[in-house]
């Protein structure tokens, strides 16, 4: 039997009393969308069925805005899916990208600009911004993230509570429809791309004043939890990324929120394990030293990873020609979580028309 501490649908319910939440990325966040708003409403699992669906009509009161099953489903960068949950004190919505960055992306600061401003965002996007593109892609999700993290600083209001995920860890194997033909090559060395991916953008979005959510040193034990394709996590770890970003988001707004047990032994027993989920893979430390990816340790100063600058100095150096440092000297000033305590309160319900993309 295993216990996981998660919020229950009351406190979610209560933390979010209209607010406005704005959840961006690929598949994984697509179910991190999915949990939120099946936890604002009942205190239940996803299911199985649930969490593979992708571009469904309606989800748990939710509806389809655009993409999806409205134009024809792929796998391919092209795709779009924007999901909207509604009820009198909730809203939640999801923009499906498979780019940090992008033409894209506009319409999402379109929607910024001009529509309700969210008092949170939840974004990652990594995996298919270092795999799906051309060779130089790994370059240009450098330069996308101080992009995306320049023009959100521009359209987000203060208040705003942005919270970037890092990807988590990745299987030894990926199958399954991201993986497609061009791209099976990578898949060998994929999950170390991501590790020295994550400590870039983490970096980076640090840098800029947003908050950050480690997933993937939060699920580096938790491996029994990833699917057998390597990539996507069953239902109790959705349920503890859910739990870990409305405790982040409790804490920044200084609300006491206790963590309740839970038992999910017949919930993980629905999804079949990641076979590669050894406890050696546990420890990526332990990865072979002479990797040399583009993301690889030889990019860094060689005392930089053991010896890290201090989180408040004001002038990060420039390393390997990516520069940590936002535009315009714009520094994060807070040194902590409590930066992002805010007073934003609303006392009637969402009465606004139905949103429109």
């Amino acid at each position: 039997m295993e216990i996981t501490k998660c919020v229950s649908h009351q406190q979610a319910s209560q933390l979010l009393h209209n607010k406005f939440v704005v959840v961006l990325g690929d598949s994984i966040q697509r179910s991190v969308y999915k949990d939120l708003v099946l936890l604002l409403q009942k205190e239940k699992f996803l299911s199985t069925r649930q969490l593979k669906s992708k571009g469904e009509m309606c989800f748990e009161q939710d509806c389809l805005v655009e993409g999806g099953s409205y134009e024809r489903m792929h796998n391919g960068t092209a795709y779009r899916e924007v999901r909207q949950f509604r009820s009198a004190h909730h809203l939640v919505r999801f923009y499906f990208v498979t780019r940090v960055y992008s033409s894209y992306m506009q319409s999402f600061f379109e929607d910024l600009r001009n529509g309700l401003k969210p008092d949170v965002i939840i974004f990652n996007s990594c995996v298919w911004d270092i795999s799906r593109y051309e060779s130089s892609c790994v370059e240009n999700y450098k330069e996308n993230l101080h992009m995306f993290f320049s023009e959100l600083k521009r359209n987000v209001p203060q208040e705003t509570l942005v919270i970037w995920n890092l990807t988590m860890p990745l299987g030894k194997g990926i199958k399954g429809g991201f993986l497609v033909p061009e791209i099976e090559h990578k898949a060998s060395h994929l999950r170390y791309d991501v590790i020295e991916a994550n400590f870039y953008s983490g970096t980076l979005a640090d840098a800029y004043g947003m908050d950050v959510v480690d997933l993937h040193f939060q699920f580096r034990f938790s491996l029994q939890h990833r699917t057998s394709d390597g990539l996507h996590w069953n239902a109790v770890a959705h349920r503890k990324i859910t739990s870990l970003l409305l405790a982040h988001s409790a804490q920044a707004w200084g609300v006491t929120m206790p963590l309740a047990a839970v038992e999910n032994t017949e919930v993980a027993a629905q999804w079949p394990a990641d076979e590669n989920s050894a406890p050696t893979e546990r420890h990526p430390s332990r990865r072979n030293s002479s990797y040399g990816g583009p993301f690889s340790n030889a990019c860094w100063p060689s005392d930089f990873l053991t010896n890290p600058a201090p989180h408040h100095l004001a002038q990060p150096p420039v390393r390997n020609g990516f520069d940590y440092r936002p535009p315009n000297g714009h520094h994060p000033i807070q040194q902590n979580v409590m930066r992002r305590q805010r007073v934003r309160l609303h006392y009637v319900p969402y009465i606004h028309p139905k949103y429109r993309h």
